[in-house]
């Protein structure tokens, strides 16, 4: 028998009414799609390494994460598609750079989340 579910059938109409009027406020499928985007391990370091300086250039992001500039491009281009990061070109070279500061709050708050220990490995 599972303890981490309700032995019966029962929910609270106000409260279940509020949060569903609430959520349909929210656009949460382009919400999710940013979250997908951060998934993605390689991402997750690019976005970290540009929270962490104010901009990056291409090859600067392929040195920290330890990845071709392909795919350090690719990456990047997925990012700045999904509306996380943005870009400038100075001659050759282009530089990235996070969007604006929430996407960075959101970067630091989930990686202080984790330093915290509570974001556990999923147990079977």
């Amino acid at each position: 028998m599972k303890h981490d579910v309700c032995e019966v059938t029962c929910y609270d109409e106000i409260k279940v009414k509020r949060v569903k009027d609430s959520i349909s406020l929210h656009n949460t499928f382009s919400v999710s799609k940013m979250f997908k985007a951060l998934a993605d391990g390689t991402r997750l370091k690019i976005a970290f390494a540009l929270s962490e300086e104010e901009e990056l250039c291409v090859c600067d992001v392929s040195q920290i994460v330890g990845c071709s500039l392909a795919t350090a491009s690719h990456h990047l281009r997925l990012l700045r598609n999904m509306g996380l990061a943005k870009y400038r070109k100075e001659g050759k070279l282009v530089f990235y750079s996070l969007d604006d500061d929430h996407v960075r709050q959101l970067i630091q708050l989930a990686l202080t989340h984790e330093k915290e220990g509570k974001i556990l490995e999923p147990s079977n």
